[in-house]
């Protein structure tokens, strides 16, 4: 039996992180163990603590450690606007740039018929069910310019056109194929004050 079995399991795990390979995992893994009392013991306890605390906002998706998330529960933030995102990712993303002023929406992925995502199997009908009942009056489709993202896009603005609503949608500097995660904050706050009716 080896006697780094538990320190391979660890970098096994790392490995797994987005972002990090082996050799990466490898890396980080001897690090921590090199600064185990200001790193490992400290990231430790920050891993439990997140494991049991961190939970998905009912409103809006967004992942926070209590039921209704700080972007919701603010005063301060528009009630009007729903900027429609992804992923839990591309809403932190959107906030990195400080451009949005309103509320969000999660969506949970986009629909995919290969995948058989539907509607249903996405966050659609409670976005559906927020527009009815807060009295928005915006939607901004923030999705990534991928096929699924513009097709989960275009169904969404079709079923926004029934209700007394301006559909938007980012515009220039989101290239096609992009993703709101890997864009920087001047990108994404030109691409949201250039937004336009879809």
């Amino acid at each position: 039996m080896s006697n780094t079995q538990d320190i391979d399991a660890l970098i096994e795990m790392m490995a797994k992180l987005p972002g990090l390979g082996p050799r990466s995992a490898r890396r980080a893994v001897l690090h921590m163990i090199k600064k185990r009392a200001v790193l490992m013991t400290p990231l430790s306890t920050a891993l439990q603590t997140v494991s049991q605390t961190a939970r998905e906002c009912i409103t809006c998706g967004n992942i926070g450690t209590s039921e209704t998330c700080d972007i919701c529960a603010s005063p301060k933030r528009a009630t009007a606007e729903i900027c429609v995102v992804e992923d839990v990712a591309d809403l932190w993303a959107m906030e990195r740039a400080q451009v949005f002023k309103g509320r969000y929406h999660v969506l949970g992925g986009t629909l995919s018929a290969l995948d058989a995502i539907g509607p249903d199997e996405l966050r659609i009908p409670k976005l559906l069910d927020r527009v009815d009942s807060q009295g928005i009056t915006e939607v901004i489709l923030a999705l990534n310019a991928t096929i699924d993202g513009q097709t989960t896009a275009h169904y969404i603005a079709g079923e926004l056109e029934k209700r007394n609503v301006t559909v938007t949608s980012l515009a220039q500097g989101v290239p096609i194929g992009g993703e709101l995660d890997y864009l920087d904050d001047g990108t994404i706050s030109a691409a949201l004050k250039a937004r336009k009716a879809l």
